[in-house]
């Protein structure tokens, strides 16, 4: 039998193998990539030799990864991260990149920060691929396991081996339709109106919501939708209040009024909300991470008025 030479191996064919884990499809990793199926199929066959598992099976119209995949998956991602550090002396010029990065972020960071940074980067580099995904409830795992490049959010996730900066601050307001009602007078107001608010898909509630129930503030919540973009389809000529961040005045909730949160002298810790940009130690002095990084920090300023 002939033996399998394991020096064929590539950081092409490892990022191959987990495009195609991590999508569950041949095709949407052939995207993800800006590949042809047939290439993918290709890298998969060599990897299939190498590895001596045939790495994914048939399940129903789609694909699922075998054990051994699975167990590879964490193997693969170590063998990347060695490869880039062994490059990381290589400068890094804007002009001749081609970047594909990947962000997490959920409906409000993406739609105030993202469409901005993909024009301001796209214009300085050779290409730039961007593939957005939701952050959800922000986990460390994210961020370690290379499902995404960099994370916005206003809850970063702890961990030693997670980095941090803050992007921007901003801070809830009381949105209303001026057309159906006048501001709330005063907290009893505010407290006695009926609300729309923001739950994301895996449960999680905004922190404003969670500081408000932590201190001891009940709010009749009459309806409760996945995004910020659902909210204003409800409010339009209605009596309630939405509690959102103040710069999605220039977004979603343009047209409608807004006024501060009538909670007296608690409502500005209350209302608070920072936005951090949060990545993996790996890519801390990466020459191409760093640059990015410092782009998305220009958007933000020019983003929150600065």
């Amino acid at each position: 039998m002939k033996e399998i030479d394991h020096l064929a191996l590539d950081g092409h064919a490892l990022e191959l193998f987990l495009a195609v884990l991590e999508e569950g499809s041949v095709t949407a990793a052939a995207t993800r990539l800006g590949l042809t199926q047939s290439a993918v199929s290709h890298g998969l066959n060599k990897l299939r030799r190498i590895a001596g598992d045939p790495l994914f099976a048939k399940s129903g119209r789609g694909i699922v990864a075998t054990a051994h995949a699975q167990a590879l998956a964490a193997k693969a991602r170590a063998l990347i991260d060695e490869m880039r550090s062994f490059a990381g002396g290589v400068s890094f010029v804007p002009a001749q990149a081609q970047l594909s990065l990947t962000i997490a972020a959920n409906d409000f960071q993406r739609d105030l920060l993202l469409p901005r940074f993909f024009g301001h980067v796209a214009g300085q580099v050779k290409g730039l691929n961007l593939r957005v995904i939701p952050s959800q409830s922000p986990s460390p795992a994210m961020l370690r396991e290379n499902r995404c490049d960099l994370m916005i959010t206003p809850l970063p996730p702890a961990g030693v081996d997670i980095v941090q900066k803050r992007l921007l601050s901003d801070h809830y307001v009381c949105y209303y339709d001026p057309k159906a009602r006048a501001a709330p007078a005063g907290r009893g107001a505010y407290l006695a109106a009926r609300h729309i608010t923001v739950v994301y898909t895996d449960n999680e509630r905004l922190d404003f919501d969670r500081r408000l129930a932590a201190n001891g503030f009940h709010r009749d919540i009459a309806i409760s939708v996945p995004s910020f973009s659902g909210v204003p389809s409800f409010l339009r000529g209605s009596q309630m209040l939405a509690s959102m961040p103040s710069l999605l005045a220039s977004g979603v909730m343009g047209g409608f009024a807004q006024t501060r949160i009538p909670l007296a002298s608690r409502t500005r810790t209350l209302a608070e909300l920072p936005m951090f940009m949060v990545w993996h130690q790996r890519f801390q002095k990466d020459p191409a991470h760093r640059w990015i990084r410092s782009q998305l920090e220009i958007v933000a300023t020019t983003a929150a008025g600065g």
